[in-house]
């Protein structure tokens, strides 16, 4: 599966897909104080169902499609945003792209391991590298939000 996790952290969580993995979305969001509308369920639906990081676009003509009326990117890109706050959803920066979070609710800072030829996004999360990274930024009297970390280059297939 294109997003895969390196299970390094020190608490256990869930991997949810399909239904459950709306769901647990929907719980989460509802817990953080934000309203679980129908375009909110049919963007991150139509999110869930991509294993590599889909654009904000894409989603948008997928739903126009699928609704049979115009789904507005700018509509998809808000709604995305507010996923990405909530932890419902990764962005990969270099991409300009996101997936689904499978486990909603987990915070942990993103590694990407970013295919040039085939797009696929790893997700791994350590965080040993997170409190490293973030330790590195404190110590410059930075506080960090967000720490991103992509590494571009070739997954196993395409370099192999």
């Amino acid at each position: 599966m294109a997003h895969a996790h390196a299970v390094t952290h020190d608490h256990a969580h869930h991997e949810h897909s399909g239904r459950k993995l709306i769901d647990a979305a929907r719980e989460s969001l509802v817990k953080s104080g934000e309203q679980w509308t129908a375009m909110r369920e049919s963007v991150f639906a139509e999110l869930a169902k991509h294993d590599r990081p889909t654009s904000a676009y894409d989603i948008a003509d997928n739903l126009s499609r699928s609704r049979g009326k115009r789904v507005a990117p700018n509509s998809v890109y808000r709604i995305l945003d507010l996923f990405v706050a909530n932890n419902l959803a990764l962005r990969v920066e270099s991409a300009n792209a996101y997936l689904a979070n499978t486990h909603p609710g987990c915070e942990h800072d993103c590694i990407f391991l970013v295919c040039d030829e085939c797009g696929e996004a790893t997700h791994i999360d350590d965080d040993e590298v997170s409190r490293t990274v973030r330790g590195i930024a404190q110590q410059h009297g930075f506080k960090p939000e967000r720490p991103v970390i992509e590494i571009r280059g070739l997954c196993k297939a395409c370099a192999g």
